[in-house]
């Protein structure tokens, strides 16, 4: 049985469970996916890690807001990983955890799958978290001319903006306190906050100040068709949902979890059923 879990805060309805089961059973593989929410186990971060990895787990991911912590706790081979600085799949190795950030992966094959080799021109990046940076690193590898990094904590915005400068070529990277000038005259849109999840309310960007946007893309994927996403389609944008990135980053992280691919298809069609696959037991 491959034992695997989601670290995070706010996953009570997280698909991902569905996601890995149903990947196992196409691949003949018994999976036992866990939700494991720290403040609900009565721990902190590192002791809910702790415990996964002495119970043998084969992996985990981990989410919203322990992105940047799980950094500490890996050796990450690949140095894209490193510069980005989040890890959200880890394998649980003989030699001891290895990290990985499948968000950065996912989010390239989700925009590539919306709009093929369409090059995402001048973004306005709002959060710039765990999930933003990886973002981030994946605009930039996608050919973004122009990067306007938006946080309410400056410093981390600052902070993201000098780790880019190495893999930023011709691209300009900025931070802009100011998130209407951030996004006027932007071609896309990114959220990588939580802002628009179930549990959280509001939208990053004002509907009026979306006007003029090629294409918008929000990483929030519960609900799937957020505030943001429909103000961003009333105003014609092409809008991309942060349901693409769940799906690319969980099936890049069955690949590391169970090395072996799959029907990306059949998994698609298999998550519309409002049901999990029989979990087996511990």
């Amino acid at each position: 049985m491959l034992r695997l879990g989601l670290i995070g805060d706010n996953i009570a309805t997280s698909r991902a469970p569905c996601l890995h089961q149903w990947a196992g059973q196409q691949a003949g593989i018994d999976v036992r996916y866990d939700l494991l929410i720290p403040k609900a186990l009565g721990q902190d971060f590192n002791s809910v890690f702790a415990t996964c990895e002495r119970q043998g787990y084969s992996g985990i991911n981990v989410t919203l807001p322990y992105k940047e912590c799980a950094i500490a706790k890996v050796t990450i081979d690949d140095p894209h990983v490193r510069a980005i600085g989040a890890v959200n799949t880890v394998l649980f190795e003989a030699r001891g955890p290895i990290g990985h950030n499948t968000d950065f992966t996912g989010f390239m094959e989700a925009y590539r799958s919306s709009r093929g080799e369409k090059k995402p021109g001048v973004v306005c990046l709002v959060g710039t978290g765990g999930v933003g940076r990886a973002l981030a690193f994946a605009l930039l590898a996608l050919g973004a001319t122009e990067l306007r990094l938006v946080d309410q904590d400056i410093k981390k915005a600052e902070a993201l903006a000098r780790d880019l400068s190495d893999h930023a070529g011709a691209a300009h990277v900025c931070v802009e306190p100011d998130i209407d000038r951030a996004a006027r005259g932007a071609s896309g849109l990114v959220n990588g906050t939580p802002l628009g999840m179930v549990g959280y309310g509001g939208t990053p960007i004002r509907a009026e100040t979306m006007r003029g946007a090629d294409w918008v893309f929000d990483a929030v994927y519960q609900p799937i068709e957020t505030r943001f996403l429909k103000d961003a389609a009333h105003v014609g944008a092409e809008t991309i949902s942060g349901y693409e990135l769940f799906f690319f980053q969980g099936v890049d992280a069955w690949k590391h979890f169970s090395g072996r691919d799959v029907d990306q298809g059949r998994l698609r069609a298999a998550l519309k059923e409002s049901v999990c696959p029989t979990t087996p037991p511990a």
